[in-house]
């Protein structure tokens, strides 16, 4: 895997000027504080909301070429387990590409081994599959079936983790992503308690929240997904949900689909091939 080459797209956090408004209104009384905080803090929170409409709508205009015109594009994921054989190489390639720290906490994209000895299933990820897997589990009951499911960010339609963010830095692009604008997260973790699936984590480096982008950087340039190009067996396929006669689309036809966690309504667009009921 060293001898992949890899680039970092990352940018660095800038505080915000909330602490410096509160600093300015601290000889005024307590009802004038509360008030101009409030206007404060919609403010900062409108602010990059109000930029980012303005680059979507940026990308409507006449003069957009084509492919330049995110809006015609959904992306999304699909992931065949049977394929998977939980060789590590998606995370490995993912913390690479994207700069993710390397300690055994920290991921965008993970692999979990499901084991299931009659009634009972046992769930194991070790260093999130970055290694491979040790052999099964040796337990007196036999072993009925053992799968492997990657997981990462479901890029939800409805995303909880959008909803709850105070500032307006995480968003959803005209193509369907869900992404973090680091210049605007204050790390205030509400997005990483709201995601149900487990798919956020506060970056040790950055100090902002971090998740799977679907390697945007990457989709822009005509490239796959770092986790999608180096799966050796094609469990990973990206591609465009709006292109009907794609090859996303034609999988998502001709397989048995499941989402994660469908009776929460968050509509991903990560869907799965091969899971059972015990996948969560």
């Amino acid at each position: 895997m060293n001898d992949r080459l890899y680039k970092l797209s990352r940018t660095s956090p800038e505080s915000t000027d909330l602490a410096q408004t509160a600093q300015e209104m601290a000889s005024t009384t307590r009802r004038d504080f509360l008030k101009t905080l409030g206007t404060a803090c919609v403010a900062i929170a409108i602010a990059p909301v109000a930029e980012k409409l303005s680059v979507a709508e940026a990308a409507k205009t006449e003069n957009t070429p084509a492919e330049r015109d995110w809006s015609k594009h959904k992306w999304g994921m699909a992931i065949d387990v049977e394929k998977c054989i939980g060789c590590g190489h998606c995370v490995v390639a993912c913390k690479e590409e994207n700069g993710v720290p390397k300690e055994p906490f920290y991921f965008r994209t993970w692999i979990e081994r499901y084991q299931q000895f009659g009634d009972e299933t046992v769930v194991d990820s070790p260093n999130g599959g970055y290694d491979g897997f040790p052999p099964e589990t040796e337990r007196a009951e036999r072993l009925d079936k053992a799968f492997f499911v990657p997981k990462l960010c479901n890029a939800c339609e409805h995303s909880p983790c959008v909803q709850v963010c105070p500032v307006g830095a995480t968003f959803e692009t005209p193509d369907g992503a869900v992404l973090v604008d680091p210049d605007y997260c204050i790390g205030c973790r509400y997005c990483i308690q709201a995601c149900p699936y487990g798919t956020r984590f506060l970056n040790p480096i950055t100090g902002v929240a971090d998740k799977c982008t679907l390697c945007y950087h990457r989709i822009h340039n005509g490239q796959q997904p770092a986790c999608v190009e180096n799966c050796p067996t094609g469990a990973r396929l990206f591609g465009d949900l709006k292109d009907q006669d794609g090859p996303l689309n034609q999988f998502l036809r001709e397989h048995k689909i499941h989402v994660l966690k469908p009776h929460l309504n968050t509509y991903p667009k990560v869907f799965y091939s091969g899971i059972d009921k015990e996948v969560r």
